[in-house]
């Protein structure tokens, strides 16, 4: 039986098997032998469109990626955003081509890709979309755009992310599993599991011919989540709706449409209303601080900030300056709201906040 065929195989034994006590722990186990099967169809369709795939070449100091049906508007929005030139026509399948384009807001060079419109079926291969969404593993946030008029399409777009192994908002669970030669299956938890017991974790794991381990769950996990744990593949990546062409559409239905998604952004590309807002909020999404250097002897350059991801440390950012910074480290010395007073004198460990001000001392 082809790999597809096998996958869609448990899929439909998973539909129609009713979820209670007494067949979680068969559930489990068909859950953890699709994810399994997943993996091994994602490393197959790596193989097989190895040289014949997107090519991106990602810059600046975040990715994100525009991922929506044909004809949602993507090509105009990312115009709108960034300095990219990308085709725009009112037919399906504009773009061909990844396009990018780089964002700079709050001094930040942010790059942007506008991916051919996926189809449903897309992460299973149909219209190239296994090589048009494998883009949007590598991003720092994905902009889900929808039409005003078809936003049933958005649990179509989050089922194809899932199904290429995309866990959307989602955080990986806090589950460590440390494999032994010998000794069997030790399960211990900080709290109580009220979704999975221990038989069902044992069958997920033999699954993954784990038989030896000493398994430590610090989360009240789902089999979803747990089995998500023992996958590598897994990419956790931050998302936002969009919503656009909201100036074709009359109030009545734009507040209909709002009260069902109300953490979505709601924008028209096409007549640039609310694409400042979405900058911000993109902004925001993708956690960035802004770091002012001040080099020895000088004032601080507050016309260039350093970019970097929130909860970056001294170490982080002496990194991404030079090697030597860390190697040759003698202390650095902060201004800002990180530190309780200023030019308080840190240690490479030391968490920075937005604008702070940081002077790096080496050993001469």
């Amino acid at each position: 039986m082809a790999l597809e065929d096998r996958i869609k195989q448990i899929e439909d034994e998973i539909k129609k098997t009713p979820y209670n006590k007494a067949t979680s722990h068969h559930i489990g186990k068909l859950k953890a032998k699709l994810s399994k099967l997943k993996e091994d169809s994602l490393q197959r369709s790596s193989k097989s469109t190895k040289g014949k795939g997107f090519h991106v070449k990602k810059s600046g100091d975040s990715t994100v990626v525009l991922v929506g049906f044909p004809s949602v508007g993507k090509s105009t929005l990312l115009n709108d955003l960034t300095n990219a030139e990308s085709k725009i026509g009112e037919y399906e399948f504009t773009t061909l081509e990844i396009i990018p384009g780089i964002m700079e807001y709050e001094g930040a060079k942010i790059q942007i890709f506008d991916i051919p419109g996926i189809i449903t079926g897309a992460s299973r291969g149909k219209g190239r979309g296994r090589e048009i969404l494998s883009v949007a593993r590598n991003a720092d946030l994905i902009l889900i755009v929808l039409d005003v008029f078809n936003p049933q399409h958005f649990d179509i777009i989050m089922d194809e992310l899932r199904n290429i192994g995309i866990r959307p908002n989602e955080e990986r669970a806090d589950v460590t599993v440390k494999q032994k030669k010998i000794g069997g299956l030790k399960v211990s938890s900080t709290v109580l599991l009220t979704h999975i017991d221990e038989r069902t974790i044992r069958s997920v794991l033999n699954e993954y011919g784990i038989h030896s381990a000493d398994v430590l769950i610090r989360d009240d996990v789902t089999v979803d989540q747990f089995i998500d744990s023992l996958d590598v593949s897994c990419k956790y990546i931050p998302t936002l709706k969009v919503i656009n062409k909201i100036d074709l559409a009359d109030e009545d239905y734009l507040n209909e449409i709002k009260s069902e998604m109300p953490d979505a952004m709601f924008i028209s590309a096409n007549k640039q209303i609310n694409v400042e807002e979405l900058k911000r909020e993109t902004f925001d999404r993708l956690a960035l601080i802004r770091i002012y250097l001040k080099p020895q002897g000088k004032k601080a350059d507050y016309d260039e900030p350093l970019i970097v991801r929130k909860d970056s440390t001294v170490k982080d950012v002496a990194n991404k300056l030079h090697r030597d910074f860390v190697r040759n480290f003698r202390h650095a010395k902060v201004w800002g709201t990180s530190v309780k007073f200023e030019g308080q004198k840190v240690g490479l460990d030391h968490i920075l906040d937005d604008e702070d001000v940081l002077r790096i001392i080496v050993k001469k």
